[in-house]
């Protein structure tokens, strides 16, 4: 495939995404039509003569608008570090959880909900707590005999189990009336209840992680080769790891900490979008970046109008991303 096709194909996912974007908005129990969005979105910049309800911009800017705005970011940065995990460890089935860091927040959550803290106070310890795993995870691969890489893996499954278990624990101390279902609910993954300072909150973290691996996504590339090779070109293969693995991990934590456990989502998107421009990380990034954003909100559209109650997006996303790993655990030919 050539360079321009694929350059092509980013730019028709980027008019997908824009497309789906503008049209989550007039999807929700309060109706609101395509013309009255376009002028209450228009009028944030150019004043317009008022043909709409306060209702109407209420709805649109303080409860859709976080939460699409929300839905993008969380499937930008799951999409973008399932890829890079998978570039790094040249394995096709790592994913942003590969490292514990969702087990870390899906902790740091219960406990903040066990405690009686505030939302903003579950969001920081979801995040303290992914960042803190990986930390971990981190230490031991680096500092156990053998390879780091290996050491790394084996360490992710092992603190994966712990703080599952502290889950476990958590969820069977705290209130069967309040806490639990709490609990259990976050641990499901919703963008419900979405709010601007969490947008805000999540921003920054995210932007500091996806930078780096927007400008070096080429690199990524280089680490299909050996070590030795890697060197022979100027480029320090373990520093250059260490950066993608600090970043996704940074933006697997802003990601979970706002959304809760939403699964699959790093997994899938990037297998589909390497059948779209290939391997190549200059295109594959950004390829994963728009249409992870366009994915999640379809799905998230789909969680919050498909049924009279709401339906948790990671049990969509579940239901999409299970047969689509069988498919991958059946397939003989090289992935990556």
């Amino acid at each position: 495939m050539e360079n321009g096709e694929k350059h092509r194909i980013v730019i028709y996912l980027v008019l997908l995404l824009i497309i789906v974007f503008i049209l989550s908005f007039c999807f929700g129990r309060y109706n609101v039509s395509l013309h009255e969005l376009l002028r209450i979105l228009v009028n944030r910049v150019i004043p317009l003569e008022q043909t709409w309800t306060a209702e109407m911009e209420a709805v649109v800017i303080n409860i859709r608008l976080p939460r699409i705005v929300l839905a993008c970011l969380v499937g930008c940065c799951l999409s973008v570090a399932g890829a890079s995990y998978q570039g790094v460890f040249q394995n096709p089935m790592a994913s942003p959880d590969f490292l514990g860091a969702t087990s870390g927040a899906a902790f740091g959550a219960a406990l903040a909900i066990l405690l009686g803290n505030s939302s903003r106070m579950i969001i920081v310890s979801a995040f303290f707590f992914s960042l803190v795993s990986v930390f971990l995870v981190y230490l031991i691969g680096r500092y156990a005999p053998g390879k780091s890489v290996m050491n790394m893996i084996l360490a992710g499954i092992m603190i994966s189990s712990l703080f599952t278990a502290g889950t476990s624990f958590i969820k069977l101390v705290a209130d069967p009336n309040n806490q639990l279902p709490a609990i259990t609910y976050w641990l499901m993954g919703s963008l419900s209840g979405a709010k601007n300072n969490e947008v805000v909150f999540a921003l920054i973290p995210m932007a500091i992680g996806m930078i780096p691996l927007f400008v070096m996504r080429w690199r990524i590339n280089i680490l299909t080769l050996s070590d030795e090779e890697s060197n022979a070109m100027g480029i320090n293969a373990n520093m250059l790891r260490l950066i993608v693995i600090i970043s996704s991990t940074l933006i697997t934590a802003a990601s979970v900490s706002v959304s809760g456990t939403i699964g699959w989502v790093g997994l899938v998107i990037p297998h589909l979008c390497r059948r779209m421009t290939g391997n190549d990380y200059t295109y594959l990034l950004p390829a994963s970046m728009v249409f992870g954003a366009t994915f999640m909100l379809l799905v998230d559209n789909i969680s919050r109008n498909l049924l009279a109650t709401e339906i948790p997006i990671g049990i969509l996303t579940a239901f999409i991303g299970a047969p689509f790993f069988i498919r991958l655990i059946f397939r003989r030919e090289r992935v990556l």
